[in-house]
C-alpha cells in the first residue's frame, strides 16, 4: 500500500530532521562490529575468578601476610577488569566471510528492529 501524500511528506521531513540533527547516528558503522559470545562467555569467568579473588585475599588478609593480601587482591582485581573489558568489547567482524543466506529476508527474530522497518519499506517501494 502506497504512502499518502501527507504521509510521504512527513517521512520526508522527518529524515531531514534526523540528517540534520543526527548525523552521528545516520553515519554511524553499520553492523561491522559485534559482541562476541565467546568473548562475553571468557569475561563473565575471568570477572568470577576475579571477585572469588579479592574476596580470597579479603578473608586471609592476615594470615598470609599484608604483602600477599595486597598483591593477591590487586592481580583479582586486573582480572576483574580484564574480564569486563574482554566481555563487552566488540569484535571486528570478518568482511569476507558470506552473509548466512544472501537470498532470504531476515527473519523477525534474527533481524534488528531497524533491518525489518528498512525491509518492509523496500517491499513498499517495489510495490509501486
Amino acid at each position: 500500500m502506497p504512502l499518502s501524500e501527507q504521509e510521504q511528506r512527513l517521512l520526508d521531513e522527518m529524515e531531514r530532521h534526523l540528517l540534520k540533527n543526527d548525523a552521528d547516528v545516520v553515519t554511524a558503522p553499520s553492523g561491522d562490529r559485534a559482541l562476541s559470545y565467546r568473548n562475553l562467555v571468557y569475561g563473565a569467568l575471568l570477572l568470577l575468578v576475579g571477585i572469588g579473588g579479592l574476596i580470597a585475599a579479603v578473608a586471609s588478609g592476615g594470615q598470609i601476610g599484608p604483602v600477599w593480601s595486597i598483591v593477591i587482591g590487586v592481580v583479582a582485581f586486573l582480572a576483574m577488569l580484564g574480564g569486563a573489558m574482554l566481555a563487552f568489547t566488540p569484535v571486528r567482524r570478518d568482511p569476507g566471510a558470506a552473509p548466512r543466506s544472501a537470498n532470504r529476508t531476515p527473519r523477525s527474530r534474527d533481524a534488528s528492529f531497524m533491518d525489518r522497518m528498512n525491509d518492509r519499506w523496500d517491499r513498499r517501494q517495489e510495490e509501486r
